[in-house]
């Protein structure tokens, strides 16, 4: 990994070797292939994420956010050891947090167990716990560029020998009063990728060059959409910041 800084273009390796995402309407690989092929904002429905796996008493703590990442990401730790995990959201359990205010501007008494999970760290924790996991575990607000801060710090811990790395961007479609303050959640959505040491993807970062156009889709979205074979990468900038994603041909 080279030494970063906006001055010059900095670059990041690392393999996918495997993926999963969810939202509502698209459950499986099958329908994200027909999303990537032609990208659509699906039915806002009320929609769960399969999470079946654990036991009732451990899922009645689960928000719809906590869902989405447990069902993404569980599938990839399957059988395996331990292993470090990142967990990145630039909104958080913000649908939670509303309903405590909520329920605090009607006078009714604060939840501790609510309170207790909404924080940003939640979800990672209760995942240590569910899993019996005591890896190395981190809760990230990268504003709108996340995910790539997130991928630098997987790419940081492979280099310092970790085998892989379960990295997961979760977005939950914030309550309708945030509207005019939060317009970067198309829909709720989570993706996990299994990152390992190799060289198919890259990653760089450079000083944006003024005014660039932004991505229709999230960074997240964006991704999948390469994953499934629909272009070799994307730029995404935020701020002064440029990111390129580009999968070795």
């Amino acid at each position: 990994m080279e030494a970063l800084g906006l001055d010059r273009v900095a670059l990041i390796h690392f393999n996918i070797t495997q993926w999963r995402a969810w939202a509502p309407g698209l459950a499986d690989d099958s329908a994200w292939a027909d999303w990537a092929a032609a990208p659509y904002l699906p039915s806002a429905a009320e929609a769960q994420p399969d999470v079946s796996f654990l036991p009732a008493m451990q899922r009645r703590r689960l928000s719809p956010l906590a869902r989405m990442v447990f069902s993404v990401a569980w599938p990839l730790a399957g059988a395996r050891a331990p292993l470090p995990l990142l967990f990145v959201s630039r909104h958080g359990e913000t649908p939670r947090t509303y309903a405590i205010l909520a329920d605090l501007a009607r006078g009714e008494p604060l939840s501790p167990t609510q309170f207790s999970l909404s924080v940003h760290n939640a979800i990672i924790g209760l995942w240590s716990i569910l899993r019996g996991d005591t890896s190395e575990m981190s809760a990230l607000a990268g504003e709108g560029d996340g995910l790539e801060h997130a991928a630098l710090e997987a790419a940081a811990l492979l280099a310092e020998g970790a085998p892989a790395v379960l990295l997961v961007v979760a977005e939950e479609s914030p309550a309708p009063a945030y509207g005019p303050w939060i317009d970067d959640v198309p829909f709720s959505h989570a993706l996990a990728l299994l990152l390992e040491p190799g060289d198919a993807w890259r990653l760089s970062l450079e000083a944006a060059s003024g005014a660039e156009p932004h991505p229709r889709w999230p960074p997240a979205l964006e991704l999948l959409h390469c994953l499934h074979g629909q272009g070799a990468g994307f730029r995404h900038s935020w701020k002064n910041r440029a990111w390129t994603w580009q999968r070795k041909p």
